[in-house]
């Protein structure tokens, strides 16, 4: 490379290579970005390089020097930090609805973020061998459509794909949200009864396609109390919706508050030995296998309806499991 292009891109070859390699554990003297930059073809004096420092510097960038034996300049601070970073890339292999392919492409690109020495450490442990991850690999997309559609106020038309067999659905995108490790999208849908909002897990569409028509459900959405409406949704399972009553032992005070939040006012029983509430909840086996999990520290009391549901559903269960 000739060396006046060199010089062209000297400061941008020099920022590459803090970037990329030095951290506060490893550290370059003048002479080895000297060499560095040489081996790029761009040829320059020690002098320079103290000029171009100074010059990256000022334009924002953190490069510091530890002087003494051993001594040299790192890039000190960077948009992630390597705490930050890790997190990151955690929430990536923790997902079930990113494919491997993609957590791997993703962690690539992070790893990128910081010098090659730290990036070695994001190839963290925190993926729970067997669990299932999505062979979608066009979510990242599909995700990026729905938000566009949900920005630019339009509906959406997509196959999605329930029991095994796709189907084509048009409904009017409102909110995205987050739930046991998949993305969730909460729309208005009018294609059939009954009307209203509904669930559809991202993961399971394919071909989406932003219309060109406005979004319906303005008034209904307006006023939906999201967080109320995703507390009283157990895994986001729909159902018929309940006013529910619920017994409860008091070491389950702290569970219940973060289940169902500030809301619902706690009575404690006359023995003081529990509590009972009223919430709404959209009835579902989701809703009767979290109350299950209590292993008979959560009573549903009220209504009726409810509580017999709950009692055939553990009766069946107990016959499936008996000798």
């Amino acid at each position: 490379m000739p060396k006046q292009e060199g010089q062209k891109s000297k400061l941008l070859a020099l920022l590459r290579i803090f970037e990329q390699q030095t951290d506060e554990n490893h550290l370059l003297n003048v002479p080895q970005l000297v060499q560095l930059l040489e081996q790029q073809g761009i040829l320059c004096e020690r002098k320079s390089v103290y000029s171009d420092i100074e010059a990256l510097n000022a334009l924002g960038y953190d490069i510091r020097l530890r002087r003494g034996r051993n001594g040299g300049y790192w890039m000190a601070s960077r948009t992630f930090e390597l705490a930050e970073l890790k997190l990151l890339v955690d929430a990536v292999q923790a997902s079930r609805t990113i494919s491997k392919t993609t957590s791997e492409k993703l962690i690539a690109k992070l790893e990128g973020l910081t010098s090659r020495y730290e990036g070695s450490q994001l190839q963290r442990q925190v993926y729970v061998e067997g669990r299932p991850k999505s062979s979608s690999r066009s979510l990242p997309y599909t995700v990026d459509a729905l938000f566009t559609a949900i920005n630019s106020g339009k509906m959406v038309r997509f196959h999605y794909k329930k029991r095994g067999f796709p189907e084509m659905r048009t409904i009017s995108p409102w909110q995205m949200t987050w739930e046991n490790g998949c993305y969730y999208l909460i729309a208005y849908q009018d294609e059939k009864e009954p009307v209203g909002i509904r669930n559809y897990r991202v993961d399971r569409m394919a071909g989406v396609e932003i219309l060109d028509e406005p979004r319906r459900g303005k008034e209904l959405f307006r006023q939906l109390d999201l967080p109320g409406y995703l507390r009283k949704h157990f895994n986001m399972y729909g159902g018929p919706e309940h006013r529910v009553t619920l017994r409860c032992t008091v070491d389950l005070e702290q569970a219940m508050r973060e289940r169902f939040g500030p809301e619902p006012i706690f009575l404690p029983d006359a023995e003081g030995a529990s509590f009972h509430f009223d919430v709404p909840v959209c009835v579902s086996e989701q809703f009767f296998g979290w109350v299950c999990g209590f292993g008979g520290k959560v009573e549903v009391t009220a209504p009726a309806l409810v509580r017999e549901q709950l009692s055939r559903m553990t009766q069946r269960i107990s016959e499936a499991h008996s000798a």
